[in-house]
């Protein structure tokens, strides 16, 4: 009988931590670069996969990169992981690898996303195509041409709408498509996509993952084929997140259960006061009853996140007085550290998108994204407070 699985907090702490000749709790930090053999023979075992062992580090084959990809995959309930320089570089080699045969992306997505699909993938050919949360009735559409991949976010960036990853996944499938989630603003504490009937989960590593503010990575979890093709574009194109930065990511992995969660209940007291507050227009967080997503949140996550938007009353002159009135939230773009941070989309994440194309997804000159860190929430509240009363005086 096989022994019952760790819950996801104590995965976080023991999943993928090699054991250490010398005693250590976890795995020390391997910086190098190329690892020795004894005979051609051991490395071509290794070069060939009759062996498990280290190679070379650009190529994945270090103890650092293994240990927290075994982790990583153990959390978001996958065979196999990859991480990368960057949340950007996972994306890249995810479309390069599988969307030869056309992506669709669904809803909202971060600037830089929305600028590789519409900009520079197809310079190199590759057909990709944008529906807004409204025009997914078209999906079915897209799949009949062939497109072979189905991309989105939920919570989405920045309105936080909520897609049904079942029902996406069901449709795709029904046509030979794979589905692909950016799970970023849920984290695997909230959701699991995989779970869910995705075929690849991608996070940025750089927000709750990491979780400190003071490291860049992106993951892919998935089954080892499907990742097998996107590993080539991994090592030839120089994208393999440095073995220092690994071990950064799996010192933090070891706290994201209890961060998350703090977050979570930050947030959600957060979202309650403006949602209350006369200079808020409108409040876009899942937890709360009145957000049209909530019943689909309450099925598919297990918590709603630590981030909230909102659109405040008024001029965007007084949407950036608000932004620079703040004294314990920090003004500044990213997410999901353990500090709360305040930014403005259209000054920031989606500052390069035409304002046409802005307005069509709702992102307002007035919409402020916070990223709820672990602070007290009282202390945030009343700071939220005294800048929300700036804007009348």
């Amino acid at each position: 009988m096989d022994p019952k699985p760790a819950a996801f907090s104590t995965q976080c702490i023991h999943a993928g931590e090699i054991d250490d000749a010398l005693g250590s709790p976890h795995l020390p930090l391997y910086d190098t670069t190329t690892f020795k053999f004894e005979t051609t023979a051991d490395l071509l075992d290794v070069i060939e996969g009759r062996k498990d062992g280290y190679l070379y580090t650009r190529y994945g084959m270090n103890p650092s990169i293994r240990s927290v990809e075994t982790k990583l995959a153990a959390l978001d309930g996958a065979e196999s992981a990859m991480v990368f320089s960057s949340g950007m570089a996972a994306l890249s080699s995810l479309f390069l690898a599988h969307g030869r045969r056309g992506i669709v992306c669904i809803g909202d997505a971060y600037g830089g996303t929305l600028e590789l699909l519409g900009s520079q993938l197809p310079e190199l050919g590759i057909q990709t195509h944008q529906l807004l949360l409204s025009e997914q009735g078209r999906l079915e559409e897209l799949l009949d041409r062939g497109v072979g991949l189905v991309f989105f976010e939920t919570p989405t960036n920045p309105r936080l709408e909520l897609i049904d990853i079942s029902a996406v996944a069901d449709i795709a499938h029904s046509y030979g498509a794979l589905v692909a989630v950016d799970n970023t603003f849920a984290t695997t504490v909230n959701q699991l996509p995989l779970a869910l009937g995705a075929d690849i989960a991608m996070q940025s590593a750089t927000k709750y993952l990491g979780g400190h503010s003071d490291l860049t990575a992106g993951v892919l979890c998935a089954s080892k084929e499907l990742l097998e093709p996107v590993q080539r574009w991994r090592k030839n194109l120089g994208q393999m997140l440095a073995p220092d930065t690994a071990h950064r990511l799996a010192r933090s992995l070891g706290t994201l259960a209890i961060r998350v969660e703090r977050q979570n209940a930050n947030a959600m007291q957060i979202a309650r006061f403006l949602q209350q507050h006369k200079d808020v227009r409108q409040v876009y967080y899942p937890g709360l009853s009145e957000f049209p997503g909530h019943a689909l949140a309450r099925q598919q996550m297990s918590g709603f996140g630590g981030m909230v938007s909102f659109d405040l009353r008024g001029s965007r002159e007084q949407a950036i007085r608000f932004t620079e009135r703040l004294r314990v939230i920090s003004l500044a773009p990213s997410l999901g550290g353990i500090e709360s941070l305040v930014t403005m989309p259209v000054t920031t994440s989606h500052h390069d998108m035409a304002v046409e194309e802005r307005n069509s997804r709702g992102i307002s000159d007035t919409m402020i994204r916070m990223s709820i860190g672990i602070e007290d929430v009282t202390d945030l509240i009343e700071d939220l407070a005294q800048a929300l009363a700036t804007l009348s005086v």
